[in-house]
């Protein structure tokens, strides 16, 4: 008989709910929010979509020796910041980070960032 209890129990879980069972959000839209008014002043958020600098500005060749174009791109901590952040396209970001990485090796880039 006391069998019989503990497996009723054990099957249904007890007092918690089921782990297959959803509850309803308040949040709209998933894990990125989405673009409903959730912020001060209830505004819609909107991202602008990123464009790829190089393709805009029609620049076929990535010059090492350009300075302040691929300072644009290298973080204060001295790290190449990465395509989902600066918007560039992937074959010019391959380039652009070669060309970094070309600038620090004669130096013009420094490897590392200011110490603190």
């Amino acid at each position: 008989m006391a069998d019989e209890t503990r497996a009723s129990e054990s099957s249904s879980g007890g007092d918690r709910p089921d782990r297959g069972e959803r509850r309803p959000s308040s949040r709209p839209g998933g894990p990125g929010g989405g673009r409903e008014g959730g912020g001060p002043g209830g505004r819609k958020y909107f991202r602008r979509k990123k464009v790829c600098k190089f393709c805009v500005e029609k620049i076929e060749a990535i010059n090492y020796k350009d300075i302040r174009l691929l300072a644009q791109f290298v973080a204060e901590s001295g790290r190449i910041v990465p395509r989902r952040l600066t918007g560039v396209c992937t074959p010019h970001q391959r380039r652009l980070s070669l060309a970094i990485k070309q600038a620090r090796n004669i130096a013009l880039l420094p490897f590392a960032g200011r110490a603190a």
